[in-house]
């Protein structure tokens, strides 16, 4: 249940007015004082997935949904505080009279079940519709309408039926008013859980004989919805892993970073330059020489798919900058460069949060994963505070470059101090935000205040 296509969509039916009539009676008596604490477990058992771990504030259920949970309430609800079913307390009221056109339906709707149910031919307005249930086969006949315009036969149905009091014809049946339809695939995904779910409800009682499909989904159909929230929340999921985060100019934003320490500049140009994945973007000559006075120089490796930009790796003097699309392309890079680099790489912290966006459920739910701009604003934003919170943790960390010591106690001795300078003007130079947006993410100034250094120009 992934695109707008394939998920699942609520339609509703018309019902026999008589069907009205008493299903309002037995709404009205689960509203009773004496009920209502009955009503609500029923309510919180049919729809428990929404109200566990905050999951409702995520996605919340369809009025479809809503309605099933009600029909299971008056149609299937045992109450556990010794009440008789509420189609049991209307059935003995005397003190009020019932159409008997109303009291017909009480053994049908008794013996009515949540099944998941697929056209056997292609749906028309205004002709009968025949339905098979996916779990037993079972075959029933259903009025049309013109809602059945909105069905199709590869739309399998979650919804409640109830034979019909008027005829008798054992396969003839009226909707119960509502119903969600979902794709073959989930169909079957329904049944399967719920199936599972039974086997572990066996397993766990001792008793494999729960009964049939009907017995087992009169007691039971409520793990139907269950199993629907379950795919329906793992769709909302999958959206928001597939959002497609992008720079003003339609390139992949790259908000998954990490950061490394190093000592061996030349392995790890030499090791890098090696990985078929990456191709080497531009070599830029830095100031700084290394210990036989040989020049070093900045370089950057990129990976490109599809003519994109999906991951750059920035190697300074001192650093590993590592930039991704997505957290899983980071973390891959990041096995790759362990594999490769072992114990010369020191990992200094990393940063997977996107930009914080507002989608609706129309957005996450469409056919295209959804497309979300990231302003430079935003980008300098999240990177100065994961800089901040990085760089500002260095200053207490031991430093290879520093002889093992930190920098702030580095930046107290007369031989180090200008050595914790020079890490800190190799950051500042080379800040990821120069190439982002033109300037640095963070101040600079800060973390030489934060050492005991001297703060220079801006």
């Amino acid at each position: 249940m992934k695109r707008a296509s394939e998920q699942a969509a609520g339609f509703r039916t018309a019902r026999p007015s008589s069907l009205d009539g008493v299903l309002s009676r037995l709404d009205n008596l689960s509203r009773k004082p004496e009920f209502m604490l009955q009503r609500e477990l029923a309510l919180a058992r049919a729809l428990k997935p929404y109200l566990e771990g905050g999951a409702g504030r995520l996605v919340a259920p369809l009025e479809q949904e809503v309605e099933l949970a009600s029909l299971y309430l008056c149609c299937d609800y045992y109450p556990d505080d010794g009440q008789l079913t509420i189609i049991e307390q209307l059935r003995d009221i005397i003190t009020e009279h019932i159409p008997e056109e109303e009291r017909q339906w009480l053994d049908p709707l008794k013996h009515s079940y949540l099944d998941v149910l697929k056209p056997t031919s292609p749906p028309q307005p205004g002709r009968d519709l025949v339905l098979q249930s996916l779990a037993d086969e079972t075959r029933l006949i259903l009025p049309g309408g013109e809602f059945a315009g909105d069905l199709a036969a590869d739309r399998p149905l979650l919804t409640r039926v109830i034979h019909d009091p008027n005829t008798q014809e054992p396969d003839r049946a009226v909707w119960a008013g509502c119903g969600i339809t979902v794709s073959q695939a989930d169909a079957k995904a329904l049944l399967d859980i719920t199936s599972e779910w039974r086997r572990e409800m066996e397993v766990t009682t001792g008793s494999f004989a729960l009964g049939e499909w009907k017995e087992f989904a009169k007691r039971f159909g409520y793990m139907i919805l269950w199993a629907l929230a379950q795919l329906r929340m793992a769709a909302l999921v999958d959206a928001v892993i597939h959002i497609g985060y992008r720079n003003p100019n339609g390139q992949p934003y790259l908000y998954a970073v990490a950061l490394y320490d190093h000592h061996e500049h030349r392995f790890f140009a030499e090791t890098l330059s090696e990985m078929n994945e990456f191709h080497v973007e531009k070599q830029v000559s830095d100031d700084t020489q290394s210990a036989a006075g040989d020049r070093l120089s900045v370089q950057k490796w990129v990976q490109r798919e599809d003519g994109r930009l999906v991951a750059r790796l920035t190697l300074t003097v001192f650093q590993l900058i590592v930039e991704c699309d997505s957290p899983q392309r980071l973390d891959h890079i990041k096995h790759r460069l362990a594999a490769s680099l072992g114990f010369s790489l020191h990992f200094r912290g990393e940063t997977l949060v996107p930009p914080a966006r507002q989608l609706s459920m129309d957005e996450l739910m469409s056919d295209e994963p959804p497309k979300v701009v990231v302003t430079p604003g935003e980008d300098r934003t999240l990177l100065n505070q994961f800089l901040e919170k990085a760089y500002l943790e260095w200053s207490d960390q031991p430093h290879l470059a520093l002889s093992g010591q930190t920098p702030r106690h580095a930046a107290t001795t007369a031989t180090l101090r200008s050595k914790v300078g020079e890490l800190i003007d190799d950051m500042e130079r080379h800040d990821p935000g120069r190439q982002r947006f033109g300037k640095p993410a963070f101040s600079y100034n800060r973390l030489r205040a934060h050492v005991g250094l001297e703060e220079l120009p801006e």
